[in-house]
């Protein structure tokens, strides 16, 4: 099934709005974790979303290290990858800091109005712009301005506001003082005053309420669902019950059930997964190349096997450990079995 359009965009988010689920959103890197996404969706006949970040596409350049163009890449393979299957896949970048705008964020806008020009569809569904580094005010003034260009081009943009613990892509926040992990009922107003400005724009909103990058041991990280709750009666009681955001869930990997299952009663309908696709990926590489250590290499003059060092054993049990995974996140997020199809 093609990428999604604008409109099935926003009828899967209002979906899960209403009957209080989530996408796994999956970041990618290569083609093979690309596939992974997809094959994870699929098995659990869930539709769902799948990312890049700056690194990601950077990587995925290779000695290029060009992130727009690996992102490019990356999007236009899962364009032809998922519409051979029978679920939906939305197009999403993750984490664009506001000094990256102008290099990352606005060249992929720039080439989705290109192909809506030459009557193609859009390369991306949704942008996030991550604002949290700069003072508030700031933040929503960059993002109504991408939010404008973004409406032109139905793309829907998710922005942020708090900060998301840990590390991501180079961008060390572990030292950030706890106060901001946590967003507040009046950000949250301050958030939807200044988007809803712009008319009939779409939008998401990562709300921090002590989410971190990575997994940590059990009692590093406190995660208090009911932020999100208050953020949102603060919001509605002012504004109606139609102001209710369309929340985002970063740092969803090594979370507890318990903590996901409340965020989805307040209103999240994406949740980022990450570090632990990574690790699923990893894993069964790693036994392996255990397991046929004096296979995959050629030890005390033998010539190993080639069929075990072919590059595309081990990626095939990397690629499958991941599907895994997002399966399980889509289980998690009790989306699974929940494709809107046709």
């Amino acid at each position: 099934m093609p990428v999604v359009n604008y409109q099935k965009y926003v009828a899967m988010l209002e979906k899960a709005h209403k009957e209080a689920y989530a996408y796994p959103a999956i970041n990618i890197t290569t083609t093979d974790t690309m596939n992974a996404a997809i094959e994870g969706f699929a098995a659990a006949n869930s539709d769902g979303i799948i990312q890049v970040s700056t690194g990601g596409g950077a990587h995925a350049s290779g000695n290029l290290k060009d992130m727009v163009l690996g992102s490019i890449m990356l999007a236009e393979q899962a364009h032809r990858v998922a519409e051979k299957y029978d679920i939906n896949i939305a197009l999403h970048t993750d984490h664009c800091q506001t000094d990256k705008i102008d290099s990352f964020l606005k060249p992929l806008i720039e080439e989705t109005a290109r192909r809506r020009a030459a009557g193609l569809p859009n390369l991306f569904n949704s942008h996030m712009y991550d604002g949290s580094a700069v003072p508030l005010k700031e933040n929503m003034s960059n993002a109504v301005e991408l939010m404008k260009i973004c409406a032109k081009n139905e793309i829907i943009l998710e922005v942020e506001a708090g900060v998301v613990g840990g590390e991501e892509d180079g961008v060390n926040t572990e030292n950030v003082g706890k106060e901001k992990l946590y967003t507040t009922p009046a950000d949250m107003l301050s958030v939807y005053e200044a988007l809803s400005t712009v008319k009939g724009a779409k939008y998401m909103f990562a709300a921090t309420f002590g989410n971190v990058h990575g997994v940590y041991k059990p009692g590093n990280v406190v995660l208090k669902p009911s932020i999100l709750k208050d953020g949102q009666d603060a919001v509605m009681e002012k504004y109606g019950k139609d102001a209710r955001f369309f929340l985002v869930f970063h740092g969803g990997s090594g979370s507890t059930i318990e903590d996901i299952h409340e965020t989805l009663n307040y209103g999240v309908i994406k949740m980022n997964v990450d570090t632990d696709t990574q690790y699923a990926f990893t894993r069964p590489v790693v036994n392996h190349m255990l397991v046929n250590y004096d296979k995959v290499l050629k030890v005390d003059g033998e010539v190993g096997v080639k069929k075990l060092y072919d590059p595309r054993a081990w990626l095939k049990a990397g690629r499958k450990g991941m599907a895994d995974r997002v399966v399980q996140a889509c289980n998690d997020l009790k989306s699974t079995g929940k494709s809107m199809g046709r």
